[in-house]
């Protein structure tokens, strides 16, 4: 039974919770019958086409909804999250060649009128054809195959464009087995997984799926809540939250408030870190707050299906090894670390981490160029295996994976992957750019924010402060509000190092 067949599976339970919304239930009977709904129109509407189709909104029940919808009728969907700009979703949209978009959340009126041929489904039509659908099931052969795309998350791109990484179906269901195994789940008991990641970023596939394929409760929590700290406790003591899902940034901003522990949150039995470094103080709080609790960190990029190793993080690990292990490798991937010249290196010895095996993604949607460069197959006992070039710093020890931060430009902050490169090409887009360096800001050993050393077209007698504030303003236009540098500097030049490329490590010196 594939994963698309397990969540249909579920749907025989009628008051069984799917997906926790605020105050709104989606019960598994209604997910399994609207997105059969939903999947026998695109089906007639689209036959075998299989153009991937955008699922735009935030956390809203009609998300899983669609997307499962969007399987069952043998499309990839394509996660967008409402927050992002306007140039944003542009980009995506004409990116990914579709023909459809589910808009759930409230769309933007300039993209509508630029999408010519794409047909916009909106809410009240997702509901329409709920009703006009009811009861009526999809032909099973349409329905996405092991080796086919499920979904593609689009990630931070160095041109200044997103990348579209293509998942599929055989990827998430080896990340699902792996995942169940790694929490445990008891058959016989009822979870409640929490989702804090929008559904554009891939850590939240670890929680939607590891929770559909379980028969579990998907609580999902929206950005307003985390911008309301007492809203957002207020909602998660009322939870029942079994396993805790998110970036240890967010971790870290609960465990602020002394509220944040066992009488807050009862029944929490795992934490699961992924998408940026784990320090060893947030693990110490956690030990202290919620004894008894397993706190486990993860490792993996978009390109390898969320995740490829793992460990439990005990009281002894946490006491001897500083900066914290990202664990061990799952059964049916490998990881090796190789030097400048792709040459494996000795054990104990940093090099990049190269990733292979069935977690590996296919390649970049429509973007052949930049798939060659990091993607290729590899022989493993005799069986051709897809592999990755991750561009993050590693050593192996004691079969163990030690992260060590980006080689190259690419950075993650507060779990969100970003490519400075492209910050600094939509910098360029900004009237009053000329030039622009983006940095990350440390602080014990760890990405605190991003500042931008920019150099002006001319000359301007207004205050830095405000000459900075217009260019964030300018710069929401292309980019979200995760990617915008916290600080602007502004220079008369940017200093260069002698093979005429901008001295980086000077400029770090002194932003700090």
């Amino acid at each position: 039974m594939n994963l698309i067949d397990l969540i249909d599976e579920n749907g025989k339970c009628d008051k069984k919770i799917a997906h926790q919304y605020r105050n709104s239930y989606l019960t598994y009977s209604e997910l399994v019958n609207k997105s059969d709904a939903i999947a026998c129109y695109l089906i007639e509407k689209y036959g075998t086409d299989k153009t991937p189709i955008v699922v735009y909104g935030h956390k809203q029940h009609e998300m899983l909804i669609c997307f499962l919808a969007c399987v069952k009728s043998g499309h990839a969907y394509i996660p967008i999250d409402s927050s992002l700009p306007y140039e944003r979703v542009k980009d995506i949209i004409e990116s990914s060649n579709t023909k459809a978009i589910f808009s759930v959340g409230e769309f933007n009126c300039e993209i509508n009128t630029e999408l010519n041929d794409i047909e916009v489904i909106n809410l009240k039509q997702i509901d329409k054809l709920c009703i006009n659908y009811q009861g009526v099931k999809p032909d099973s052969r349409y329905k996405v195959k092991e080796e086919e795309t499920y979904y593609i998350i689009y990630t931070s791109g160095s041109t200044g464009k997103p990348k579209g990484v293509q998942i599929t179906l055989a990827c998430l269901e080896s990340f699902v087995k792996w995942g169940l195994q790694l929490i445990n789940i008891n058959d016989d008991k009822s979870y409640v997984f929490m989702n804090q990641a929008p559904f554009s970023f891939d850590l939240s596939v670890m929680d939607l799926y590891l929770s559909l394929a379980s028969g579990s409760t998907l609580f999902s929590i929206d950005k307003a809540m985390i911008a309301n700290l007492r809203e957002l406790f207020e909602q998660l003591k009322q939870s029942k939250i079994n396993v805790w899902v998110s970036t240890p940034s967010f971790a870290e901003m609960c465990l602020v408030d002394n509220s944040f522990n066992r009488e807050l949150l009862k029944e929490v039995e795992t934490f699961l870190f992924c998408g940026e470094v784990l320090t060893n103080s947030c693990v110490n709080k956690l030990h202290e707050r919620f004894s008894n609790s397993k706190v486990i960190n993860l490792y993996g990029p978009t390109e390898a299906t969320v995740a490829v190793t793992a460990v439990t993080i005990t009281e002894e690990i946490n006491e001897t090894i500083n900066p914290l292990p990202v664990g061990y490798v799952k059964e049916d991937c490998n990881i090796f670390i190789v030097d400048s010249e792709g040459k494996k290196v000795n054990e104990g010895e940093k090099g990049e981490i190269i990733i292979a095996g069935d977690s590996v993604s296919i390649g970049y949607y429509n973007n052949e160029e930049q798939t060659e460069k990091v993607f290729s197959k590899i022989l493993l006992d005799n069986v051709e295996k897809r592999y990755y070039k991750t561009g993050d710093e590693g050593y192996l020890l004691d079969g163990m994976l030690h992260y060590c931060g980006r080689i190259d430009f690419q950075i993650k902050l507060n779990g969100f992957r970003i490519e400075l490169e492209d910050i600094e090409s939509n910098l360029r887009k900004v009237n009053l750019i000329k030039n622009a360096a983006v940095l990350p800001v440390m602080k014990d050993g760890k990405i605190q924010q991003l500042a931008a050393v920019v150099t002006l077209k001319e000359p301007s007698k207004e205050k830095e402060f405000k000459i900075g504030l217009a260019i964030k303003n300018d710069l929401k236009k292309f980019l979200p509000e995760y990617m915008i540098p916290r600080k602007i500097v502004i220079k008369d030049s940017l200093p260069m190092t002698v093979n005429g490329k901008v001295d980086r490590r000077g400029l770090m010196e002194e932003i700090k």
